[in-house]
């Protein structure tokens, strides 16, 4: 099979993504008072109306609204004042009711956009020139959203048992109702993805934004954000599109990117040696690295949708939409444009730390302690402070003052991390208390240079030959000379002013 750049040479592929995301910050579910939970014991938590009972009258949760109409205002979406339930029928074990209550034609919230900036190796996936690129080949790319609607998740089904000849290894198939009913926004773009990198990053910036917005967790191993990836591929230079197909549940950015490209690269084969790529549902298989046929895709049709008699249209007052709307917070890419523009910070930096809400809240509270060190304290933000540790914003300020300082090196400050981690030890009084803090005493450096420079003549010799490299090896012998209290920077320039004389 190609290579997928290869592939995108001849054929343009056509991506939508289709993204579920459960409001698991709320309370109760979408339309009864039952507690929002998965990790209770099976079904505790399910009431008439979440296991769909004759007579049991669904109310629509009104925060539940509100977490959607946040999404769309977030993801410029236009809010509609006026919008249905729809029930939308299949039958399937883990939907008691045999329909599952979503939106029709009509969603709260309709026609918006996302722009992504891709650059690096992904942005080498897109080689056609439909899009501008500057002088590093990284372009932006806009990306209409079709709608954003709000529906109720399904039960959860495990299964269990095995046995020869069982399918799937499991004998019997069992159905937590805890999950049904939980509220549910699924996102829908329109087909202007071309590459799996641009899917990938969509993936990743509505993750931060909803996260941001604290309407989920967003946790895509526990299956509470979730994406279906649909693409076709059609040759360049044409514009009809191509039968696609469906990745369905796709549960990390990762699968999502991998699980396109397999797809592209098997329909371009298809095609080239004369086959049909026909519309159907794939499912991915993460160790073999390929897709595999679940079940013909079913058309609108056979959904038999129509407007939910027991629910009333619903009217979006602009006294509600304006109160959603001032509740928005700063999102990802107004937070890393102020780092940038107001603190100095490299972009890059600037966004890993704006995409995560906990990660912005550590370091604008680690600059309030050392205002003068605010990009070294992103630096260390970035690079040292894993997800799982426990030091302080404090703790990061002040070991961060000690690098501004040239006090400690990178390395002397991640061991420094992993002392004070779980502790109240202030880094500076650590770094002292173990002889760690470098001597700046140019003099001092200067006479262990020259003790250097008197025993490595050969090294010496190589320099002057030509050979810039030795003074990464000088700088070592004078660390250890110093053992480990020189700053390598100063030696660095001490050794060159030597060696250049």
């Amino acid at each position: 099979m190609k290579k997928l750049q290869e592939v995108l040479r001849d054929w343009e592929a056509v991506i939508g993504l289709e993204v579920h995301t459960e409001l698991t910050t709320l309370e109760t579910k979408m339309f009864c008072d039952c507690k929002l939970s998965h990790d209770d014991e099976p079904n505790t938590n399910v009431c008439p109306v979440c296991l769909g009972m004759p007579g049991a009258l669904p109310v629509p949760n009104k925060k539940a609204i509100e977490s959607i109409v946040m999404a769309g205002l977030a993801t410029n979406c236009e809010i509609q004042p006026r919008s249905y339930f729809y029930r939308k029928h299949y039958f399937y074990p883990d939907m008691s009711k045999n329909y599952q209550t979503t939106q029709g034609p009509v969603a709260f919230c309709m026609h918006g956009h996302l722009d992504l900036e891709v650059s690096g190796q992904g942005a080498k996936e897109r080689p056609d020139s439909t899009v501008e690129k500057d002088a590093q080949g990284s372009y932006v790319a806009p990306i209409r959203i079709l709608r954003i609607h709000m529906e109720e998740d399904a039960a959860k089904m495990v299964h269990v048992g095995g046995g020869e000849g069982r399918i799937g290894g499991a004998s019997e198939s069992l159905i937590d109702y805890n999950r049904c009913g939980t509220p549910l926004i699924e996102l829908v773009t329109e087909p202007d993805l071309r590459t799996p990198e641009e899917a990938r990053l969509f993936m990743e910036k509505l993750r931060q934004t909803f996260l941001t917005l604290g309407i989920s967790d967003c946790s895509l191993e526990a299956g509470s954000m979730r994406c279906d990836g649909n693409v076709s591929i059609r040759r360049r230079g044409t514009t009809e599109f191509g039968t696609k197909t469906e990745m369905k549940n796709i549960n990390s950015f990762k699968s999502l990117h991998d699980a396109l490209e397999y797809e592209i690269c098997r329909q371009a084969e298809v095609l080239e040696e004369g086959g049909i790529v026909y519309q159907e549902t794939r499912h991915w298989e993460p160790s073999k690295r390929r897709t595999v046929v679940m079940r013909v895709k079913e058309t609108a049709d056979d959904y038999r949708m129509y407007p939910d008699p027991d629910l009333a249209p619903f009217d979006l007052s602009d006294e509600f939409v304006q109160s959603c709307r001032e509740r928005v917070p700063e999102l990802p890419d107004a937070k890393r444009d102020r780092y940038v523009q107001t603190h100095g910070l490299k972009r890059t930096d600037a966004s890993q730390i704006a995409g995560d809400p906990a990660v912005a809240r550590f370091f604008e509270e680690a600059i309030t302690y050392a205002p003068k060190a605010v990009q070294t304290i992103a630096n260390v933000v970035v690079n040292l402070v894993p997800a799982t540790t426990a030091v302080t914003a404090a703790q990061v300020a002040s070991l961060s003052s000690l690098l501004a300082e040239d006090a400690i090196t990178f390395a002397q400050a991640r061991e420094v991390l992993e002392l004070v981690d779980g502790t109240n030890d202030d880094p500076q009084k650590v770094v002292d208390e173990r002889g760690m803090r470098q001597s700046t005493d140019t003099n001092a450096l200067a006479a262990t240079v020259e003790e250097v420079l008197a025993r490595c003549t050969d090294q010496v010799r190589q320099y002057k030959e030509g050979n810039k490299k030795v003074v990464g090896f000088l700088v070592g012998q004078c660390m250890k000379a110093s053992r480990g209290t020189g700053n390598p920077k100063l030696f660095n320039q001490l050794l060159r002013q030597r060696l250049e004389e």
